[in-house]
């Protein structure tokens, strides 16, 4: 401040024209700020007016969307459903699939009647067909309503959905082999019949199943089949339209020693496709290129390719598989890898693991009497397991879970069972596992009972309690057909029973039923396999009923 005074005395004209520099430039902002204070004054009513006409707009968009536009009406999935048929049989097939497209799995199965039901009012005369026939029928999922029903064929042979383009007319088809000698394309979404057409497989003859979808051979833009026949010591081999299911080719023979099954094998080293048909001690093997030139097609499909190590061990007069025909074999299982499909040799004493890369051995486990196809399901997270169940005695099986990359046993159970019991079926959890639901009859050890035949009981077991299972249902009916599926993505897990006398023997009632799991987790009743109890029953319950699941 001293210096501040002592300048202005020294200098009193600077400090005149600082101070009215000072005022000169004041004087010039306000009125520069008085010009623009109209303009400003108009900018800011614009932007208030754009203010309120966009809030005024949000609200009319979440008016209509909230009440009046509609929202798309989730179906509401019954959690037990039944749909019965009168005097019918039922055959062995149920299958799973989004029929009328509402996100909810649908029900396809086949009964033989004189008549379908009420809903459709069919009959076997309407098709030409002798009566009782063979009905193919969908049924929804949600509340067991027919959503299409029509006569297929006098019998069947085979039957097989979700093939896809079969037809070309939709994205997903049924194939009916029927008897005598026909084919039939069905739509899976509609129920309409595609193609039909007979075929001359011979007397007395077999479908090796599944039916196998091969490329495109007759450059229609549809892939097409090939479908192998067992008569007799021969196997014949046929390749069929998808488009239209005519006869491509004339068919080729394969001589084979005693009743045949096959398996698959796409191999991703060579882009190769293999068909292995085992007969007891014999295994054959035969390129799908091979399987193509022997019905007289000379042509070369793009990128399938024969392997040059699988070709060293198939013989090429007998097609014997030289590593494979020394045991006694009851399956031949591909098994899912992260980069290959591997091969699971299932023998009379023995369970094997086959690299189809090196044809080399991964794994072997002790196992005899294995009873049924094995079947797959994850005990570890994200760890695929391989369920075994195999016979150890009269009405007794041992059901024992496998990891599949390194044979370790993971879990085991010994139950009563009778031999026409279901096979067992596995459902995906949250938890990156599985529940596994297993038929038989559970005896505490030392309790054990042989002087009755064994009932039929439902059972529900998680790995998250290696030491409980849940006892679900005992049916004393004949059951025909299970199968369990999440009938919504990563939701409603339910289990399909299809009951009653089988097609051929004298009709009765046949009974088909959807029952959420839920609703028998909740009444089930805990049985401990040990005698240590770790916590209570109902609580075992209610985490087992809280259980999410999700779709693979």
């Amino acid at each position: 401040m001293d210096n501040k005074d002592s300048e202005a005395e020294i200098h009193p004209l600077k400090t005149e024209d600082a101070k009215a520099q000072e005022n000169h430039e004041n004087s010039v902002e306000r009125r520069i700020i008085i010009k623009q204070s109209p303009r400003l004054s108009r900018l800011s009513r614009w932007r208030t007016a754009a203010f309120f006409i966009s809030l005024f707009l949000c609200l009319i968009i979440v008016f209509a969307f909230s009440f009046i536009i509609p929202c798309p009406e989730r179906p509401v999935s019954e959690r037990t459903w039944f749909r019965n048929y009168d005097s019918a049989g039922a055959y062995q097939f149920l299958a799973v699939e989004d029929v009328n497209e509402d996100k909810v799995q649908d029900v396809i199965f086949a009964f033989k009647a004189g008549n379908g039901s009420g809903s459709f009012n069919r009959s076997c005369l309407d098709e030409g067909l002798p009566s009782p026939c063979a009905f193919l029928a969908a049924v929804s999922g949600t509340n067991g309503r027919v959503l299409w029903e029509r006569p297929a064929a006098e019998d069947v042979e085979w039957l097989q959905c979700g093939i896809q383009q079969l037809g070309g007319a939709g994205p997903q088809a049924c194939l009916v082999v029927g008897k005598p000698t026909s084919l039939m394309a069905v739509s899976l979404h509609t129920g309409e019949v595609q193609w039909r057409q007979s075929s001359d497989f011979g007397a007395n003859y077999t479908v090796l199943a599944p039916v196998s979808v091969i490329p495109d051979v007759d450059s229609d833009g549809v892939q097409d089949l090939i479908i192998f026949i067992a008569t007799g010591a021969k196997i014949k081999t046929f390749i069929h339209s998808g488009k239209t299911g005519k006869q491509i080719g004339s068919p080729g023979s394969l001589d084979v020693d005693g009743q045949a099954r096959y398996v698959r094998l796409d191999l991703a080293s060579s882009s190769s496709s293999y068909f292995l048909f085992y007969t007891g001690t014999v295994v054959f093997g035969a390129s799908l290129q091979s399987g193509i030139t022997a019905t007289g097609m000379e042509m070369k499909l793009p990128g399938l390719e024969q392997d040059p190590q699988w070709e060293k061990n198939i013989d090429r007069a007998t097609h014997r598989f030289s590593l494979l025909s020394s045991a006694d074999i009851r399956y031949l299982t591909k098994i899912p890898g992260p980069s290959q499909e591997n091969l699971l040799v299932v023998s009379s004493e023995m369970a094997t693991l086959l690299s189809t890369r090196s044809l080399q051995s991964v794994w072997s486990l002790n196992v005899s009497h294995v009873v049924r196809e094995p079947l797959f399901g994850y005990f570890k997270p994200d760890v695929l397991g391989i369920v075994l169940e195999s016979e150890i005695s009269p009405n007794r099986k041992k059901v024992v879970i496998v990891e599949s990359g390194s044979g370790a046993v993971q879990w085991d159970l010994k139950l009563n069972w009778r031999a026409e019991s279901p096979g067992p079926a596995t459902l995906s959890t949250a938890d990156h596992r599985s529940a596994f639901l297993i038929w038989g009859e559970y005896q505490a050890p030392g309790n054990e009972t042989r002087s009755r035949a064994p009932l039929q009981k439902l059972y529900l077991f998680h790995p998250s309690y290696t030491n409980v299972l849940l006892e679900l249902r005992n049916s004393t009916e004949q059951v025909i057909a299970f199968d369990a599926a999440l009938f919504e993505r990563s939701r409603h897990a339910c289990y399909v029973l299809l009951r009653g006398p089988r097609a051929g023997e004298e009709p009765g009632l046949v009974s088909l039923m959807k029952r959420k799991l839920k609703e028998d987790v909740s009444e089930s009743r805990v049985i401990w396999l040990n005698q240590v109890a770790v916590d209570s029953e109902q609580y075992v319950r209610d985490r087992l009923y809280r259980m999410r699941f999700q779709s693979r």
